[in-house]
């Protein structure tokens, strides 16, 4: 039964708060879930964001074969050339299930506050915004912070818990993203790219999806 040819990767809980902030972000969810149950679209607004960055744009150096009768796939050399890459910053309003992207070649604190400017054209003023992320120090960093300060009351974060990234919902979409849209992706520049992550989002859009919260619902009393 030993195998050490093969490796399995786990999540240690390294984090010593894990358990509270856990609890933190189930309440939120939970209280998304009385909004459903109410019908009320004019509460608090939740959004689930995280980044994905260092998407690769990668050129083919010959044109793809398609596929034909006596071989059903595609034929692709094997050489390529690198173009760059991008990070997308991304929200889910939990509410509607509509995706809020940005696409831009870093993730740094400036590129977040873009985020959150995007969120506070994008929203009415006089609701807050929650915002379920991880601790990426963008997140907390002095510009950052002052960008907060400046709009006092707006926003509010939830941070999940070390090692505890699954608990944030947008991960789903994520992986969803990665396997629909990026896998086996050939463009001819980066900006190609680009358009092509903006056009993913809004056929997503087009007929969003709930995202509805399972695990340990039950437990949560708000």
């Amino acid at each position: 039964a030993i195998k050490p040819h093969k490796i399995r990767y786990y999540l240690e809980k390294r984090d010593p708060e894990f358990e509270r902030k856990m609890n933190e972000v189930l309440i939120v969810y939970k209280q998304i879930e009385i909004q459903f149950e109410n019908d009320d679209k004019n509460g608090t607004i939740t959004i689930s964001y995280d980044e994905k960055p260092g998407i690769q744009a990668i050129a083919n150096t010959s044109d793809d074969q398609r596929p034909t009768s006596a071989h059903g796939f595609v034929g692709r050399d094997s050489e390529y050339k690198r173009l760059g890459t991008v990070s997308l910053l991304a929200g889910m309003d939990l509410m509607t299930g509509e995706i809020i992207p940005l696409v831009r070649d870093t993730h740094k604190s400036a590129d977040f506050v873009a985020f959150l400017s995007i969120l506070d054209e994008r929203y009415e003023k006089d609701r807050k915004i929650k915002i379920v992320l991880d601790n990426h120090t963008a997140h907390t960093s002095k510009e950052t912070r002052k960008y907060l300060d400046a709009h006092p009351g707006r926003f509010e974060f939830i941070f999940t818990p070390k090692h505890g990234s699954w608990l944030n919902m947008i991960e789903s979409f994520f992986g969803k993203f990665a396997r629909i849209c990026l896998k086996g992706i050939r463009v001819k520049t980066k900006e190609e790219l680009v358009q092509r992550i903006y056009q993913y989002m809004d056929e997503v859009n087009s007929q969003p999806v709930d995202y509805r919260w399972k695990y340990k619902m039950d437990e949560i009393v708000v």
